[in-house]
Formats: structure tokens, C-alpha cells, sequence
């Protein structure tokens, strides 16, 4: 696949909520609505009222990719994005490739707060001026600190618990999900249909609690590819102009590291999603549990890091799974071309073109496989 011109034709094309044909794949994109049903999560009440307000959050859409003669697939890819993102635009031709190679749909799900599930404001650099002002203000000239970042920095700075609280939402949600693929109840998909997952980033960090948790034993045969993901928390390195500010970020590591156990523990019966997120904060915390679990996952894990990742970087990976769980299950790779965690396949230098192709290929052919 060329992926530079394929990306630019495919944001073209998309818009979101509305249903489209893409002739060139032959691939039909369909939008299904989705209410999540769990506002509240526990006695705590870890999503604040102001963000049950939040309706965008509660009831939206999302994409499935869907070759155009399946009507009821026996198979599903979910597709997990990364964190801050707004809209769908570097993922599509990462659906589109893996539709085409598996030949099955692909499901383009949003975490809470993320992609339409946030107010159109929170990307409108006009309606965000005031709010940059008083942010330069209070920390000064953060050069860290951008349009593109500053909903989710103000966010995390006022509220660090909102990070374990969406997780908490997200996988509520995508438990809903899987019941519906599960009993048949989705347009799109067959009764017990197989869900395996694709994640990248912030995304394979809430697969791994996701599966980890394994809710109504539904994610007991699901496989795992992780893509620029799988980092130990204490591990990621989340301030960047795309993702959060400096502040933000040191809040945030603050509040894990220090405040969060005591703060979230449930004051009753165990809770499994909670012990899952637990494990996954430092190295120490439940190490020989946890690395157990991936080692028990076997063949149902396979990932690829970025040696020039800073934001996930693979020593953070080795952390969560082991020295040989990762040496195992997870392949260091590194490109000839300037990339990053946050834009691995760069495109519009034409000079590189040719090379960012060849390695979006060389990893999507490998995660096709292993999803195949």
C-alpha cells in the first residue's frame, strides 16, 4: 500500500457519522450509535458530576470498516487509538490496511473523553484562547504546552483521577460492546463472533488492564497486538504538544505514584479492574502476578516497539511483561526516516516517502497476520 497517498485520500473521503463506500478497497464505513450506561462508576463517584454533564461522552458513534459482501462477520479487529486524540485521521488507512489483509471488519472505538466523545471546544483553538492565557500565566512560557494539548492538561492538572476514571468507563464500555458482538445483538456481527485487538499507545495500556480484569470472561480468547504501547506506567513519558503539557504531566505522575493507591481503593469488596490498574503503575507492584499473566497470554500477545519512542519506550515495556515475556512476544524496530511516538509513519516529504510506505507496510503486514 502506498500509505502517504492513501492517507490523504482517505481523510478526504471520511467524515465523521456519516456512512461512505471506499471504491478502492472495496470496504463499506459504517457509523453505530453507542450509549454508555455508566456515568457513575462506584460509591466514590470517580467521574465528577460536572463530566456526567458531558453528553458528547455518553451517547456518539463509531466507525466499523466492513468489506462490503460480509453481512454477519464471525469476526472483529478492535481498533484502540491513543491518548488526547480528537479525531480519527491517522488511524483510517491503519483500519482500512487491516480490513483488506484479514478480511475482517474493524471497529474504530473511542475512549471516554477522546476523538467525539469530547465537546467540539476542546479543539477550537478560539474558544480555547482564555483558557491558554491563564494556563501561561500560572506556569509561565511552557514551550510544552499547545492548542492541541491544553483541554486535556487543564483536565489532568485540576483532576489527576480523571486518567483511572475514564480508563474505568472505557473498559465499562467496552464490555457493553463485547455483549452486544457476543449475543448476536450488533447489526454487523454474528452471535459469540471472535474479538481480537489492535492497540496503539495509551490504547494497549487499557487492553492490557482490560484483559488483565477480564470481565464476564469475555476477553478470555481475545489476542493483543500492541503497537508503540505496552509500557509499564511509571515507565511513559506523556509531555509532549500532542498529549499533555509539562505540568500536567507531573501532576499526573505525582498523583500515581504517590496519592492514588489510598485515594481509588475499594472500600469494600475486591475489585479487579482497580488490582489490574495497580499492577500496571510501577514494576514493583505485583511483578511476579503480573508478569505471569502475560506470560500466560502466550500466543495471544504480539507487539512492535519504536527504538526512538520517548513517550512509550520499550525498557517501559520490558517492565510490564518481563525480560522474557517482552523478548518473547514484543520486536524492537527503528526506521530510517525522523519519526516519533506520536507521528511514526511522517508523511509529506517526498524524498521519504517511498520509505515511510515500506515501513507502514513492514508493520501492518505483521500485525495483519497475527490478527488473520
Amino acid at each position: 500500500m502506498k500509505y502517504s497517498q492513501r492517507q490523504i485520500e482517505l481523510n478526504a473521503q471520511f467524515q465523521q457519522g456519516i456512512d461512505s463506500y471506499l471504491g478502492e478497497s472495496d470496504i463499506n464505513i459504517r457509523f453505530c450509535p453507542f450509549i454508555s450506561t455508566t456515568p457513575y462508576l462506584d460509591e466514590k463517584e470517580l467521574i465528577s458530576a460536572e463530566d456526567t454533564m458531558i453528553l458528547e461522552n455518553l451517547s456518539f458513534t463509531y466507525p466499523v470498516f466492513l468489506p462490503r459482501k460480509i453481512k454477519k462477520a464471525g469476526k472483529a479487529i478492535l481498533l484502540l487509538h491513543g491518548l488526547n486524540e480528537r479525531n480519527w485521521s491517522k488511524y483510517l488507512t491503519w483500519a482500512e490496511y487491516l480490513c483488506l489483509a484479514t478480511g475482517t471488519p474493524v471497529i474504530l472505538f473511542p475512549i471516554a473523553f477522546h476523538m467525539n466523545r469530547s465537546p467540539l471546544n476542546w479543539s477550537n483553538p478560539r474558544a480555547l484562547q482564555s483558557l491558554m492565557d491563564l494556563r501561561r500565566k500560572h506556569n509561565g512560557n511552557d514551550r510544552s504546552l499547545s492548542f492541541a494539548n491544553i483541554a486535556l492538561s487543564e483536565r489532568i492538572s485540576e483532576k489527576p483521577s480523571r486518567f483511572y476514571s475514564s480508563g474505568r468507563q472505557s473498559i465499562h464500555d467496552l464490555t457493553q460492546l463485547f455483549k452486544e458482538i457476543k449475543q448476536g445483538s450488533h447489526p454487523y456481527f454474528a452471535e459469540n463472533a471472535q474479538i481480537d485487538i489492535f492497540s496503539y499507545s495509551i490504547g494497549s495500556f487499557l487492553s492490557q488492564i482490560t484483559i488483565m480484569t477480564n470481565p464476564d470472561g469475555l476477553f478470555s480468547d481475545s489476542k493483543l497486538f500492541m503497537f508503540c504501547g505496552g509500557s509499564i506506567f511509571s515507565s511513559m513519558f506523556g509531555e509532549s504538544r500532542s498529549i499533555m503539557d509539562k505540568p500536567a504531566f507531573a501532576r499526573l505522575l505525582q498523583y500515581y505514584m504517590n496519592d492514588f493507591p489510598a485515594e481509588a481503593k475499594p472500600s469494600s469488596i475486591s475489585d479487579r479492574m482497580y488490582e489490574s490498574f495497580l499492577s500496571m503503575i510501577t514494576p514493583d507492584k505485583n511483578k511476579a502476578r503480573r508478569e505471569e499473566f502475560f506470560k500466560q497470554l502466550g500466543n495471544r500477545l504480539e507487539g512492535i516497539s519504536l527504538k526512538k519512542d520517548k513517550v512509550i519506550p520499550y525498557q517501559g515495556v520490558v517492565e510490564a511483561l518481563g525480560t522474557d515475556n517482552a523478548k518473547t512476544s514484543i520486536s524492537l524496530l527503528d526506521f530510517s526516516f525522523p519519526y516519533s511516538h506520536e507521528n511514526p509513519f511522517p508523511i509529506g516529504n517526498k524524498l521519504e516517502s517511498s520509505e515511510v510506505d515500506a515501513s507502514f507496510n513492514q508493520i501492518f503486514e505483521r500485525a495483519a497476520q497475527f490478527l488473520t
